[in-house]
Parts: structure tokens; C-alpha cells; sequence
């Protein structure tokens, strides 16, 4: 239990912190934009995520950190353009040519649209560099190593974090904003 009460708040710090970073940047506002069908989205994903970052996290550690940001804009997008067609997609159906290698820049030029040598892509994956470095100077900073079981729940709440900041930029370049309802 104590595990568990330290892993949630590594989680919150990090949250935290790297929402600090990204509504600096403009990606999000100070409030992440959150959908339940993309965070759901993530649970059907974790595994198939965790598989493929653990077997880079020693040689790409910040890869292995960001690309969950970039899955997460990717769902979203395909959530905002056709979720009836989009909600059974496998998650293999993100990565690119070359597998998990490309992904983040099969989701930014194929998914979104973007071109790689353009402001935006640049700027989203520098912020996403950036919050993968600071990822991993927090497990630095909290002596965690990755290679232990707590670092391997540190990872999946990492990755779980970036996923969900990579969905929040997503939406918020989608243009969606929370908007106070009165009953």
C-alpha cells in the first residue's frame, strides 16, 4: 500500500509539472482537456505501450517516454474525426513504416497533418522532448530506478501522464475548451 500511495503521488507531481511545461509552451491550458472514450482508449493500449517502450527505454529513454504523448494525440484526433470508425482501431494501426520507431512522426505528418519540417511539429515535439527529459529527472530526483519493480509502475504512471498531456494537446489544437455549464 505505501507502494501505492507514493506511485499516485509521483504520478500528481508529475502530472503537475508537465502541464506546467506544456500550458507555458501554449500547447494546453492550466486545466489538462480530458475525454473518457481517450482515456479509455489507453487502457486498451497500456500493454501493447509498455511492451514496446520497455524495449527501448535503456537505448531511448525520452523516446520511450514521449512517444506515449504522441499515441495520445493520435487517438484523439482520430476521436474528434470519426470515433464510430475509429474506436476498434488496434494499436499497432499508429505506428508507422518502420513500427514504433516512427510513430510520432507517422501520427504528426500522416494522422495530423502536419509537416515534419514545419513551426508546429517542431515546437510539439520539442515541448514533448522536453517533458520526456523532465520525466526522467524526476525518477532521478526520487532515486528510482527503471530497472526495479517501482520503477516499472513509475514508468506505466509516466507513460500514462504523457499519454494523457500528448490527448490534452491534441484537443486543445482541436480547439475544444471546458466550458462552465450552469443547471
Amino acid at each position: 500500500m505505501e507502494n501505492s500511495e507514493w506511485l499516485d503521488r509521483f504520478e500528481k507531481v508529475l502530472e503537475d509539472g508537465l502541464l506546467k511545461v506544456c500550458s507555458g509552451e501554449g500547447l494546453v491550458d492550466a486545466e489538462l482537456l480530458r475525454s473518457p472514450d481517450v482515456d479509455a482508449k489507453w487502457e486498451d493500449y497500456i500493454k501493447d505501450y509498455v511492451a514496446d517502450a520497455v524495449e527501448n527505454i535503456n537505448e531511448f529513454p525520452e523516446a520511450a517516454i514521449a512517444w506515449a504523448a504522441f499515441l495520445g494525440m493520435g487517438v484523439a484526433y482520430n476521436w474528434d474525426l470519426n470515433w464510430r470508425l475509429h474506436h476498434k482501431d488496434a494499436y499497432s494501426d499508429y505506428y508507422g513504416s518502420r513500427g514504433w520507431d516512427d510513430m510520432d512522426e507517422h501520427i504528426l505528418r500522416d494522422l495530423l497533418g502536419l509537416p515534419l519540417d514545419g513551426d508546429e511539429a517542431r515546437k510539439i515535439s520539442s515541448v514533448l522532448q522536453s517533458c520526456a527529459v523532465a520525466t526522467l529527472g524526476l525518477f532521478r530526483h526520487e532515486q528510482v530506478e527503471t530497472d526495479t519493480s517501482l520503477g516499472f509502475y513509475a514508468l506505466s504512471r509516466a507513460y500514462t501522464v504523457m499519454y494523457r498531456i500528448g490527448a490534452g494537446i491534441e484537443l486543445k489544437r482541436l480547439k475544444y475548451r471546458k466550458v462552465a455549464i450552469n443547471a
